[in-house]
């Protein structure tokens, strides 16, 4: 399946967006998980603004962070684990906010 988006690094570890890098999502997960993983996402950054200035927002961080990691965007890079590595991260629970 061919996926639309932002331009990929010729390595595919990155996308490019206004000129800046990021690392980019693990393409290994399975869509319906991705689709998932990305709603907990946007949901816990709409908690980051919500809570902002509150004692709620460092779970608010920490939820985007889990969310982030379970993508592949941040923590070990995905193309330096394993693909057992990679399936464990993915599957990881992330809870979204209450």
């Amino acid at each position: 399946m061919t996926r639309e988006g932002p331009e990929l690094t010729d390595d595919g570890h990155h996308v490019v967006i206004d000129g800046r890098k990021w690392r980019a999502t693990d393409p290994l997960i399975p869509d319906e998980r991705r689709s998932e993983l990305q709603k907990a996402l946007m949901a816990w950054r709409r908690d980051v603004r919500r809570t902002q200035g509150t004692d709620e927002e460092a779970t608010s961080r920490a939820g985007v962070q889990a969310a982030k990691v379970a993508l592949g965007e941040r923590g070990t890079p995905w193309w330096e684990q394993t693909e057992a590595e990679r399936r464990a991260r993915w599957e990881t629970e992330v809870p979204t906010p209450s």
